[in-house]
């Protein structure tokens, strides 16, 4: 999400639950504190839906759901939720889940200047204590550069980065793709 606001409120997860669902815009809930999400840029989002369009086929046919921008990951049930860019689930208690994902496999965010740091920061420290949690994707929206964590041995994270021309290997998934597809008909911002 390219800008994120905290509300003033806080709120129990019960009562986000409820009241996040009425509202004109998309809020994340981290320990009693709701941040809405506000707009993105349209690279931002190209590059999101590039992501999504390959993956939904070559999921489906492995019994696994993959989502964009508007489905919650729940990191506990008491503690944070989450909008990633892209989620992937292959846990059948997530096949037909209608309110938020549990049990994530890959989750992956498009970084943008005004999120790159949460991105990189509290989301990555949440996101890697996710037991299921195979991959952790980030991808620059400024140019073209992907940073994949892979989860190691014990607590061990292995580091993958990639550029231009370089084939990206999604090992949880058993999905390998140029990394070019991901930034197709996106448009960076030239120097002036």
């Amino acid at each position: 999400m390219l800008a994120v606001t905290q509300q003033p409120q806080k709120m129990t997860v019960e009562e986000y639950l409820e009241w996040e669902p009425q509202q004109d815009v998309r809020y994340e809930y981290v320990n009693g504190k709701v941040f809405a999400m506000t707009g993105v840029t349209i690279p931002h989002n190209d590059i999101a839906l590039n992501f999504y369009t390959p993956l939904r086929p070559h999921l489906r046919s492995r019994g696994c759901r993959v989502n964009v921008s508007d489905v919650k990951v729940q990191l506990s049930p008491q503690s944070q939720y989450y909008y990633p860019d892209v989620i992937v689930s292959c846990d059948p208690q997530d096949l037909n889940a209608r309110k938020f994902i549990q049990f994530p496999k890959l989750i992956a965010e498009v970084l943008s200047p005004g999120t790159s740091g949460k991105d990189r920061g509290d989301k990555f420290t949440d996101y890697l204590k996710i037991p299921t949690l195979q991959e952790y994707i980030l991808i620059d929206s400024e140019k073209i550069s992907i940073e994949r964590f892979c989860r190691g041995e014990g607590r061990m994270w292995l580091y993958y980065p990639y550029t231009a021309y370089d084939i990206i290997t999604l090992s949880s998934i058993e999905f390998e793709f140029p990394i070019e597809l991901l930034y197709e008909g996106v448009a960076f911002e030239t120097e002036a």
